[in-house]
């Protein structure tokens, strides 16, 4: 498995989080002029058919008779219950809320990577963690107010939930699958039963094709869902999942700047604190234990001694 180098690694998170925080302002002009659930299908099921193309040439690394179940997974927990969900969980509390629900992802993927993937887990990167989703929710408090739904909270969870859970997934069976192709099947089948639902519950003729709802689109489709989902993987797929996890944590932070900058929504001192808390967070989840870096360094020292 190929490890990232550290300047690989910070541009590629460098442009994850940048593109997730830009795309929650850009869709929120996009859905005044299309229904919530055919947006997300179509921009998923088109992402997942462009990315099949470029990928065309590299066909004989689908190996769908092996894979095929670990795209199907895929699909149900990132695509389909992710997406989905999330849709129809805004309508029921305030999107403040709801995104603070569903960013107890990095805290769930740094449980289950060490459940399942056998990740290590300190006392520092559980401090980490609870921090940097404390201060998610200070950054989204200006967003609680309204009316909130026990059926909003469900499904705020459940998405969360889902989020984590394929994630993990994914690295757990990074090795059997190439990751690009990976990311085209579960938008391919998740967009087909989006899309799907879409069509039966809202209708295309509800759509306004107008400019920015074709920019809202078309940066789905490109960036927002293609490149951004292969880029996660491949961090992921490259190193702990609990630690690439944790930099999601500033993507409700870029989301409200970038409301701030072309929204006018307000800047407020939740902002500031909330990047205090979180920049607290990623260190500590990152940070190595003293004890871990002389586990860490034993074979080495253990190899040269042998020499």
């Amino acid at each position: 498995m190929q490890k990232l180098s550290r300047i690989q690694s910070f541009f590629l998170i460098t442009f994850l989080v940048a593109v997730w925080g830009a795309s929650w302002p850009i869709y929120k002009i996009a859905l005044a002029y299309t229904p919530p659930l055919l947006f997300a299908g179509m921009r998923t099921l088109l992402g997942g058919l462009m990315l099949a193309a470029l990928l065309y040439p590299r066909r004989n690394l689908i190996r769908w008779k092996q894979n095929w179940p670990v795209y199907l997974i895929s699909s149900v927990f990132n695509v389909i219950l992710f997406y989905g969900l999330q849709t129809v969980g805004l309508m029921y509390m305030p999107s403040g809320l709801f995104s603070v629900l569903v960013y107890l992802q990095p805290v769930l993927v740094g449980i289950f990577a060490w459940l399942w993937l056998g990740e290590p887990m300190t006392a520092s990167k559980i401090v980490g963690l609870i921090i940097g989703f404390l201060g998610v929710a200070t950054v989204s408090a200006g967003g609680f107010s309204g009316h909130i739904a026990a059926v909003g909270i469900i499904l705020a969870l459940i998405t969360g939930l889902s989020w984590a859970l394929g994630t993990v997934y994914v690295k757990k069976e990074s090795g059997r699958v190439d990751s690009l192709w990976l990311v085209a099947f579960q938008c391919f089948v998740g967009g087909i039963v989006l899309t799907g639902a879409g069509s039966l519950s809202e209708g295309f003729e509800s759509i306004v094709w107008n400019v920015p709802y074709v920019f809202g689109l078309v940066f789905g489709i490109v960036i927002g869902i293609s490149a951004s989902w292969a880029v996660y993987f491949k961090l992921v797929k490259s190193g702990d999942a609990s630690k690439v996890a944790s930099y999601t944590f500033l993507v409700p932070l870029i989301s409200v700047f970038s409301g701030t900058l072309f929204l006018k929504e307000p800047f407020t001192v939740n902002l500031v604190i909330g990047l205090v808390l979180i920049g607290v967070s990623i260190y500590l989840v990152n940070h190595k234990s003293a004890a871990l870096k002389q586990a860490a360094a034993m074979p080495n020292m253990m190899n040269q001694s042998s020499s």
